[in-house]
């Protein structure tokens, strides 16, 4: 989610109001095992920043967690409500970030590129040596983390891209990522009723063809769970709490359909997953930030969230969810979710 998108639509207010169209990422460098790029893995060298609210961001905080690369890759965490100047560090003291010593993502933007005329988004990877950004780019972030820093793993790290089931990936992914993760924005921020109408109906044909899939298998591809499933999740743990009403996505509750609710409710319970998702942030920044849908900045008090914890019996199903790794462990201190932010 960026503030690229944001100025490109004419400012908060004006979401619905303009046809949507996501930004692509300006900042596409790669931070690999050979340091193409320019950019080697190297432990402690970078900082992820994000937004606990962006189910982008939320893909790199859950395969970060995953393969357990807290130590090697630090984290930032933004406020969920940003203002004019971007995403901003005011949950820190002081409000600056304490490792890169900036108040504004904007700033590692900035010191990337002066003068770049677009917006700023999370998730971003920023060179704590120069404090100046390094990539931007939401699609690739995560499968290199899976694939290029396997050196810094940690024992027992799970496979979250593995080569023999890349192409059945991508295919599975390309699906997803039109119709559903893209798809409930093009429905939200929808300018008129035929761009809404189609919109809406490309979630839900989606959606019915993913539960039927999985009726039968507990993950998306193979037995595992894979990069396909990390980016299924970060839409379907937002579903009910802000697609299904901010963004008129209301044919069905997630938890209205069984197959999906509880594939959605196994991982949540899943190490690595519900243990990086915090509701309270996903609420008040879709509601207070976009305004032109939601003028009065009204967060809702629903829905009830206790579901989450309930049985999903998913197991039933087999599946090895690490394949043949081991859970990561806890969550490291400084990182847990507030109470506020938990079923």
């Amino acid at each position: 989610m960026s503030d690229a998108e944001d100025r490109e639509q004419g400012g908060n207010a004006a979401y619905g109001h303009k046809p949507f169209k996501r930004s692509r990422s300006h900042f596409a460098d790669r931070i690999t095992a050979d340091g193409r790029d320019g950019w080697p893995v190297e432990a402690g060298r970078y900082r992820l920043v994000v937004s606990r609210a962006c189910p982008w961001a939320s893909r790199s905080l859950v395969s970060r967690r995953l393969l357990g690369l807290e130590s090697a890759l630090s984290l930032a965490v933004a406020d969920p409500v940003q203002d004019d100047r971007s995403w901003r560090f005011t949950l820190d003291e002081g409000g600056k970030d304490p490792v890169l010593g900036i108040g504004y993502l904007s700033e590692a933007y900035d010191a990337r590129e002066r003068g770049y005329p677009g917006g700023v988004s999370v998730p971003a990877i920023v060179d704590v040596p120069t404090r100046a950004l390094v990539t931007n780019d939401y699609q690739q972030i995560t499968l290199d983390l899976a694939t290029e820093w396997t050196v810094l793993h940690r024992p027992g790290a799970p496979d979250l891209y593995p080569e023999p089931l890349r192409d059945e990936i991508d295919t599975v992914m390309d699906g997803i990522y039109r119709d559903v993760n893209n798809g409930v924005y093009r429905a939200g921020f929808a300018a008129g009723q035929g761009e809404y109408e189609a919109a809406y109906v490309d979630v839900f044909r989606r959606l019915d063809l993913v539960s039927e899939r999985l009726a039968g298998q507990r993950y998306l591809v193979g037995d595992t769970i894979t990069e396909a499933d990390i980016r299924l999740f970060t839409t379907l743990v937002r579903f009910d709490a802000v697609y299904h009403g901010h963004f008129k996505c209301n044919r069905s509750k997630l938890a209205e359909d069984p197959v999906l609710w509880a594939y959605a409710r196994d991982l949540f319970q899943t190490p690595g997953f519900g243990d990086t998702v915090d509701f309270d942030h996903i609420k008040r920044h879709y509601y207070r930030v976009q305004t032109g849908i939601n003028p009065t900045g009204i967060v809702p008090l629903g829905p009830d969230l206790s579901g989450w914890r309930s049985p999903h019996h998913r197991e039933q199903l087999g599946g090895r969810p690490f394949g043949d790794g081991t859970p990561p462990g806890p969550v490291p201190a400084g990182e847990e979710v507030p109470a506020q932010g938990r079923p």
